[in-house]
């Protein structure tokens, strides 16, 4: 079966904190994520295979030309097959095309790979500063 992916896609709330926390590897929670996407989202990504929801990401924006990549995340099921790129890429085309100029993405060491070599990211400077 093939994988369809969907920008501003159908997605429910059980389905995508199901995926979370089987890519994040925590509990599943019980958040409001449709309600999150649609008062703080450009648009995301939704991938499926056939009703399955198989891959996600999320892309914010700041209002302007400034759009950030948030969680990324491919069922383990469909895993390296080149899912996670085809999200990131249709979630650049659909900034893009929203008239962002910048999309921004900060990771962990362990996916520098995935976001420079894969996807085309370049490293930047940037500050974190915990809350917690």
């Amino acid at each position: 079966m093939t994988v369809a992916l969907t920008w501003r896609g159908p997605v429910a709330n059980r389905e995508l904190n199901a995926l979370h926390a089987e890519g994040f590897g925590h509990p599943e929670f019980d958040d409001d994520r449709e309600g999150q996407l649609a008062g703080h989202s450009l648009g995301w990504v939704v991938a499926r295979e056939g009703d399955e929801l198989v891959g996600f990401v999320n892309v914010a924006w700041d209002g302007g030309v400034h759009a950030f990549l948030l969680d990324t995340v491919v069922a383990v099921s469909h895993r390296g097959r080149g899912l996670g790129r085809d999200l990131v890429q249709a979630a650049v085309e659909g900034a893009t095309e929203s008239g962002c100029e910048w999309l921004h993405v900060d990771w962990d060491r362990d996916l520098d790979r995935f976001y420079l070599d894969v996807c085309g990211f370049t490293p930047t400077s940037a500050g974190l500063h915990a809350l917690r």
